[in-house]
């Protein structure tokens, strides 16, 4: 979760205080994010006067789910005239978007930056009053910390992947080196419909690339294993070249020549993003949930928190979810279609009765579990001095952790020196983070809070030289948080949406499926809404605006 990650709703350590439990917004960003309010609502009115909002008589949508995939659903939906109900479980909004604070700095406690070159996090972002609050990382610069010394991340790779030996010069052996450059020599391999990303590359350029390169650069997004992950999953513009060029080396390159020949700030035009490969928001990428449901409700939809999705059952005219309120009460909520956006294990416990076939391969989706320790130092006690402006044994935005080490964590991030808004807010501070635990190391999550704030300082100690002790910590578990792609996940996800196409009304969203990063989740929800209103028919929507009592049911 130093890199892009879901964000289905898992309740955390960091709920527990008062100031986290509202949308995940800090009490800082919900005043800014107050004053955006009749912006947003104006917008949403002008929403309304164009498609019939979310006015009585629209067709009935129950979205299950309030992490950002549902909410992007819900506000796709409630934008283009439906009336919509967004049910979430937990107390709060957002799932692994959650913003909090430590020692009254503001921060992300959950996904701290979403892929600026996709669009629909930038443009959503814009639709609900945050595109002035789009912002660059102030640095880059990242690291490797490999058998024990901090290596620069090397630059001309795809996903680990160099398109020449020379690039990962100084962080692999010379051996090494060389084992890539015979790539260019082998015949050859057999891809099939898929293959597994560790194994292949390492056949074709050896396995010091994989384990020092390939996944910690992977670990950052799906906190999974490199030699189990699908390659035409996570990385399917390298899977599509590598099935037509014979080599890997042909492969990586062509894949970067299509980047270099793809304009790289399209997404962020007219953001000030410029180039930025990556964006986070001013005040955290967490207050980005309670924007949105800010501006679900100003459309007219309907936001229920602790009501879980409960079950589902078909009707003549569409679809019941029978759920209960916060205080136990029973709640029936008749709908046209509903979209679930939820983890795919209770995806399949809501579909096991309606379509058994895709429940199955939803359960048997896995997911790792991780532990983000976010940790606030006095800038005097760091390397640099008093003024704590230059920080020389903690260089660009930070670094990761080939696992092949043993180390405990993973990765680590400047948040002072990558985010400008954290350094703004708390320029006294120095605030950073590091994260915990794999698919199958769940039991780094069993482990004391204290236990890991000083596992995470020993590892730091051994790699920056950070000696200080921190004015304050924080423990961020995410048990079940980052769903796994292995080999054939995609041919899992035809199966399933081909399973639930044989349902009218209904449709799924999250990062079960295609992508785990923030904007991925978004075109997700909105591939969802789309369905919805697709097979809901252009009958029902122009019925509905027409005022006929009886519209709005699924033929």
């Amino acid at each position: 979760m130093n890199g892009p990650m879901n964000a289905n709703a898992q309740r955390t350590d960091a709920q527990r205080t008062d100031a986290q439990r509202t949308d995940g917004r800090t009490t800082e960003a919900r005043t800014t994010e107050a004053r955006a309010t009749e912006a947003r609502a104006a917008g949403a009115r002008a929403a309304d006067a164009r498609t019939g909002g979310g006015r009585p008589g629209g067709p009935r949508v129950v979205v299950v789910g309030g992490g950002i995939s549902g909410l992007a659903a819900a506000h796709r939906l409630v934008t283009a005239g439906a009336r919509v109900t967004l049910l979430e479980e937990s107390d709060r909004l957002g799932g692994k978007l959650l913003a909090g604070e430590i020692a009254g700095a503001p921060v992300d406690l959950g996904a701290e930056s979403l892929l600026a070159r996709r669009p629909e996090a930038v443009a959503l972002a814009g639709q609900v009053g945050l595109g002035d609050r789009l912002q660059a990382p102030a640095t880059t610069t990242a690291s490797v910390w490999s058998r024990g010394t901090l290596v620069p991340m090397p630059k001309g790779h795809v996903m680990g992947v160099p398109g020449d030996g020379r690039a990962v010069e100084g962080l692999l052996s010379a051996e090494a080196v060389a084992r890539i450059g015979r790539d260019l020599a082998l015949p050859a391999t057999e891809i099939g419909e898929d293959i597994a990303i560790g194994a292949y590359v390492a056949e074709r350029m050896g396995h010091e690339v994989v384990d020092r390169l390939v996944e910690p650069l992977l670990g950052g997004v799906y906190a999974g294993d490199a030699y189990r992950i699908s390659m035409k999953a996570a990385v399917p513009a390298l899977f599509a070249a590598a099935r037509r060029h014979p080599t890997l080396t042909e492969a990586v390159r062509a894949v970067q020549q299509a980047g270099a020949a793809t304009p790289s700030d399209a997404a962020g035009a007219g953001t000030g993003l410029g180039g930025s490969v990556f964006a986070g928001l001013r005040g955290g990428v967490g207050t980005l949930p309670g924007a949105v449901a800010d501006a679900i409700r100003a459309a007219g939809g309907e936001i229920l928190t602790r009501v879980p999705g409960g079950r589902l059952r078909r009707t003549p005219a569409g679809w019941q979810v029978l759920t209960r309120r916060a205080n136990g009460e029973p709640l029936t909520l008749d709908a046209d279609a509903v979209v679930l956006a939820t983890p795919a294990p209770v995806t399949a416990a809501l579909l096991r009765a309606h379509a058994p076939a895709a429940a199955a391969e939803l359960a048997a989706i896995e997911y790792a579990s991780m532990a983000l320790v976010t940790l606030a130092f006095r800038r005097s006690e760091l390397p640099g001095g008093p003024a704590g402006s230059a920080l020389p044994a903690l260089p660009g935005s930070g670094f990761l952790v080939p696992p092949v080490d043993g180390r405990t964590i993973k990765a680590s991030t400047f948040s002072s020196q990558k985010w400008s808004w954290v350094a703004d807010a708390a320029p006294d501070l120095f605030v950073l983070r590091t994260s915990v635990g794999r698919h199958g190391e769940e039991s780094q999550l069993d482990r004391e809070d204290a236990d890991l704030v000083d596992s995470s300082l020993k590892d730091l100690g051994d790699a920056v030289g950070l000696a200080a002790r921190p004015v304050a910590s924080t423990v961020t578990r995410w048990t079940g948080g980052l769903p796994q792609y292995p080999v054939g996940h995609l041919a899992r996800v035809a199966r399933i949406r081909a399973a639930v196409a044989a349902l009218p009304g209904l449709a799924l969203a999250g990062a079960a499926y295609e992508g785990v990063g923030i904007p991925a989740c978004i075109a997700s929800g909105r591939r969802a809404a789309d369905e919805i209103t697709a097979r809901i028919g252009d009958e029902i929507i122009a019925t509905s605006k027409t005022g006929d009592p009886g519209a709005g049911h699924c033929p």
